[in-house]
């Protein structure tokens, strides 16, 4: 009975800490939410949780259009291969950086949205962590 009384006064006491709270505060401590690239159809998916990741897609990223699904499956080929020859080399790249394979297939259309959502998340971490994935497209970092 004790426990259950302590489990409720720091409950109690965790929620009233949190509705009095500033805003600034509350601000801080909402996390952003994982951007998932997905085609159901073939049963596809990453998950990138990379904070500002969902800033840099909404409003540094070229919108949706502006490059053709051609142009973005030749750049993500490119990378993904890089990304790859990365990942299989922790001793020489961060592994915290590099930390999944790509399993990006040359045969496979896995249409617009999963391109260009891929493409610019190399795009974002080029800038983020100050790497060259190759092809030119690093530009100016992101704090």
């Amino acid at each position: 009975m004790k426990t259950i009384k302590y489990i409720l006064i720091l409950t109690i006491s965790t929620f009233i800490f949190w509705a009095c709270g500033s805003s600034p505060i509350k601000k801080e401590t909402e996390k952003e939410e994982p951007v998932v690239i997905a085609n159901d159809s073939l049963e596809y998916e990453i998950i990138i949780i990379d904070p500002g990741f969902t800033a840099y897609l909404n409003s540094i990223a070229q919108p949706v259009g502006f490059y053709s699904q051609n142009y973005l499956e030749t750049r993500n080929r490119a990378w993904v291969i890089t990304w790859n020859q990365r990942v299989q080399n922790p001793m020489r790249f961060n592994p915290n950086i590099y930390e999944n394979q790509i399993n990006y297939q040359n045969n496979i259309d896995y249409g617009y949205e999963v391109n260009y959502k891929l493409f610019n998340y190399f795009l974002f971490a080029q800038r983020k962590y100050n790497m060259n994935l190759g092809g030119g497209f690093r530009r100016n970092r992101i704090n």
